[in-house]
Parts: C-alpha cells; sequence; structure tokens
C-alpha cells in the first residue's frame, strides 16, 4: 500500500508533550505500520544535534521534524528534512508549517522505506522517452549541464546577475546594489571552497537521481565543513539585506537557521527590520548571530524577532516592511523587475518568487525577453508563469530549476509532458496542463477568499509605490487594474 499523504488529528493530551511518529511497512503484506514513540529526549536541542541520534536510532531512514522554532510555534518556523548525507538541511520553509506540526506536539516523522512499494508507472516506455528528452535538455543547457553555471557556482551564481541589473534588495530594502555582492556571490563560494580546500569543489544532489546538482558546501578556513547549503536566498537574506559581505558569518547564520528550524528567507528580512530599527548596524554580522540566538533561546525578544518580519516591523515601528500577505519577499526587487513583483502581490501563498518565476525572462533572458523595469504586459507574464508552474512544477514535483532548459527547447518540454503522461497514464499536452495550473489557481484563491483574504491583499508594501529604488531610481509603478486582472482572466 502506497500512502499519498499523512494527516494528523488533534493534540496531546499532555500540553507541551511531543511525539514521534514511525512509520514502517510490513514485509509480509506490504502494509504500512504507525508507531507513536514519545519524543522527550529531542527537545529543546538543535536539529543538527539529534539528527545523528536519530539515524543511529532507526538506520536508514528519512526524517521531517521541527526545531526549536517549532516547538516555540514561531510564525517562521519550517520542517527539515534530511539530505543526503543525513543534514537536517532541506525545508520546506515558508509559511510556518513548522508551528503547524508543533501545535499538534509532533517533533519527527521517522520513515524507513524498507519493503515498501515503488510508484507504479504506467508507461515505462513512455517515462523513458521523456527522461531522456529532458536529461539531455538538462545536459546541454550552459545554466544547468555539469560544470555549469549552477553545478559550479549553485543558485548563489544570481547574487552578482542581480546585483548588476539592480534588483539585489540591500539593506532592508533601500537599494537594488550591494557593493560587497562580488564578495558573497556562487564565484567568491567556488573560489574560496577552493582556497580552502585546495581543490576545485563542484556542487551535489540535493535529492536522489539529480542531474543539475547545484547545491553547495562551505567549509570553513581549516577544511571542516561549515554548512551545507548556501543557497542564493538564503546567501542575500542573511548577506546583502543585512549589509554583510562575509561568508563565515553568512554560513554561521545559515547553520544556526538549520539548527533552530527557521526559514533563512525570513530571517534574513526580520534581520534587516531590526537593524533599520536600531537594534544593530547594518554589516554587523557578530550583532546578527547574537539577535538569531536570541531566537533560539525563546527570549521576549527572540518570541519578536521569530514570528517573523511583519510582526518584527509592527512591534519595533518600522515603516519599510517587505511582506505580502504576512509573508516576507525574497531575493528580487518589485520595482527593479516589475513581472516578479505581480508575482510577489497576487499569488496565494503571500511573496513568493517560485509561485511565477518571471526573472527568467526579465533578467536572464530564458522563454524570451521582457524589459524588467517596464510594467506593461507583465500582468499576463506572472498569470501564464504561475498557471505553468502550479501544475508542471509543483503538483509534478519537478524541479524549478528545469525551466531554465525547457523553455527555450521544444524537445525538453516535451519531455516533462511525456514524463507526467508515462508515469499516470494521461495524455496531457501543454494546452492541457496549462489550464490544470489554471484550475490548481482557482482552488487556492477560493481556499484564501474563504479564509478573509480579498483583493486589498493582493498589493505590495506602500513604500514601494513612493520610494525610489536606487540605482534606477523606480518605484511600483503596475497599476492596481493590472493586479486584480491577473486572477480576474483565469
Amino acid at each position: 500500500m502506497r500512502i499519498r499523504a499523512l494527516v494528523v488529528e488533534s493534540q496531546p493530551k499532555e500540553k507541551g508533550k511531543f511525539w514521534l511518529v514511525h512509520l514502517t511497512w510490513d514485509k509480509s503484506d506490504s502494509k504500512p505500520r504507525v508507531e507513536f514513540l514519545p519524543a522527550d529526549e529531542y527537545v529543546g536541542k538543535e536539529l543538527d544535534e539529534v539528527y545523528p541520534k536519530l539515524f543511529e536510532r532507526f538506520g536508514k531512514v528519512n526524517i521531517a521534524g521541527i526545531g526549536l522554532a517549532g516547538e516555540y510555534l514561531y510564525s517562521n518556523s519550517g520542517v527539515a528534512f534530511d539530505d543526503l548525507k543525513g543534514r537536517p538541511s532541506r525545508f520546506p520553509g515558508r509559511g510556518g508549517l513548522g508551528a503547524v506540526m508543533g501545535s499538534r506536539g509532533l517533533k519527527f516523522i521517522v520513515v524507513d522505506k524498507t519493503d515498501a512499494p515503488w510508484v507504479e508507472i504506467a508507461d515505462k516506455a513512455l517515462f523513458d522517452q521523456g527522461r531522456k528528452k529532458l536529461t539531455e535538455a538538462l545536459r546541454t543547457n550552459d545554466l544547468t549541464k555539469p560544470k555549469g553555471a549552477l553545478n559550479t557556482y549553485g543558485t548563489a551564481v544570481l547574487i552578482n546577475i542581480m546585483n548588476e541589473a539592480g534588483g539585489l534588495p540591500t539593506k532592508n530594502f533601500s537599494s537594488g546594489r550591494f557593493a560587497g555582492a562580488p564578495e558573497t556571490a556562487g564565484e567568491a563560494i567556488f573560489e574560496g571552497n577552493k582556497e580552502r580546500l585546495g581543490k576545485e569543489l563542484y556542487n551535489h544532489a540535493c535529492s536522489p537521481g539529480c542531474i543539475i546538482q547545484c547545491s553547495n558546501t562551505w567549509h570553513k578556513a581549516d577544511g571542516s565543513e561549515h554548512v551545507s547549503c548556501v543557497e542564493y536566498e538564503s546567501d542575500w537574506s542573511l548577506g546583502a539585506n543585512c549589509g554583510i559581505e562575509d561568508l563565515d558569518i553568512i554560513a554561521e547564520l545559515i547553520r544556526l537557521c538549520n539548527a533552530y528550524g527557521l526559514d533563512t528567507i525570513e530571517t534574513g528580512t526580520t534581520l534587516a527590520v531590526a537593524m533599520e530599527a536600531g537594534l544593530a548596524e547594518f554589516g554587523d554580522g557578530k550583532k546578527a548571530i547574537e539577535l538569531l540566538m536570541e531566537i533560539g533561546k525563546g527570549t521576549p525578544l527572540g518570541r519578536i524577532l521569530g514570528n517573523g518580519t511583519e510582526t518584527a516591523a509592527k512591534t519595533l515601528g518600522v515603516v519599510r516592511c517587505p511582506t505580502v500577505k504576512g509573508q516576507s519577499m525574497p531575493a528580487y526587487e518589485p520595482r527593479a523587475v516589475k513581472g516578479i513583483g505581480i508575482t510577489y502581490a497576487t499569488t496565494t501563498m503571500g511573496a513568493d518568487h517560485t509561485a511565477g518565476y518571471t526573472i527568467a525572462p526579465e533578467v536572464l533572458s530564458v522563454g524570451g525577453k521582457a524589459d524588467p523595469l517596464s510594467p506593461e504586459g507583465k500582468a499576463e507574464l506572472s498569470r501564464n508563469f504561475q498557471s505553468a508552474t502550479a501544475y508542471i512544477f509543483d503538483s509534478s514535483g519537478h524541479c524549478l530549476f528545469i525551466a531554465f532548459a525547457v523553455l527555450d527547447n521544444a524537445s525538453g518540454f516535451e519531455g516533462v509532458i511525456d514524463e507526467i503522461n508515462g508515469v499516470l497514464g494521461t495524455q496531457y499536452t501543454t494546452d492541457s496542463v496549462s489550464k490544470l495550473g489554471a484550475e490548481i489557481l482557482r482552488k487556492e484563491r477560493a481556499f484564501n477568499e474563504a479564509a478573509g483574504f480579498t483583493r486589498v491583499h493582493d498589493r505590495l508594501p506602500e513604500f514601494m509605490k513612493y520610494e525610489p529604488l536606487p540605482p534606477h531610481n523606480t518605484v511600483f509603478d503596475v497599476p492596481d487594474e493590472a493586479l486584480d486582472a491577473v486572477f480576474g482572466k483565469l
């Protein structure tokens, strides 16, 4: 029996009690077995200390768990999954999912897939055909091929690119350029590792079967591992957005986020708001680490910061609060890249670049070319990207980064559709998957409306409408009518 979802209901009878779910399959009948075990010995500890103990206890398993942030029920708390080396470093971090688990007293889900049934593929020949097309597209694209941009420099290759475009949010979204960008970019990570290890180090896979392999590792001066991964969003949020240009400081901030179970994007934007409020100077890495440790300790200040950017801004009286629907913006400045601003405003998930990555045509010239500073046609652009993303990437499980290789490669795009049809036994076409994506968005929208969201919530922060962003000195001038048209024409 295959499991499509786990539903956890009710709460522990004893308040503050945390449990561990151990999921296995019986070899005799391939049916799942669920066991609830006390998790007391793991509560209040950092995840990089706990995960090795869990592997020692349960063997070769996979783990989803919450850290201190989830225990404290912070709005900025994620769920930590182990990577291929067992590090608690892969997070669905946004939206406070850790607090959802924590509210149920659920500390860990430990899955032993031994004797579990595999996913059935309806048409193996068609699936293999699609897999080969997609693999060829990925291996021949400059961004996604072996020793290409992503495999060499990781996602942080975007630091210099976005900085040059004037769209790298800096010092709490007060500028689009950061003087220290070259010191923190993917190129600096590659060269820094080379110097510290005495050899070139290319990146690794985030999951089995990954072809792009863009996940990096930063090493200390003595050659020992510091943290994995220094992703673009983490690098920017805890770097440029806080005015910090020291990779060792950024790496330590990321390590602490992983250990506590915090989303790095939200953490960095929160620290930047705290800096603007006067709790630290921009660029003060030592103080940033101290503030982050307050979150881990659960002090009054730590609880304010642990509940994210919007809570911190309201509490500390900061007007420049870069959030939409309560969620902080990622590493692309909407005043310099108008299409991604529309995505931030209108996606049902709050500010989220992955919902409709218009950076591809606006900055990278992938899938066409669009002027990032112009608002013209961007509502349609964002709508199309959001619809395609909802099904082709989010629902099918494909990595968003394959878009770099398939948007301009018809065979690669066909390969994605072939894979989906091969697994499901469907007959989808490029047109039908776009319609499916639109249907998903309509359902998400209906959920939000039932929760009380209206068009008023599909807006960017007011300061972006009147505060010009250097170096282009532009504001977010997309009219409200264009924002309303994104979902109005689904």
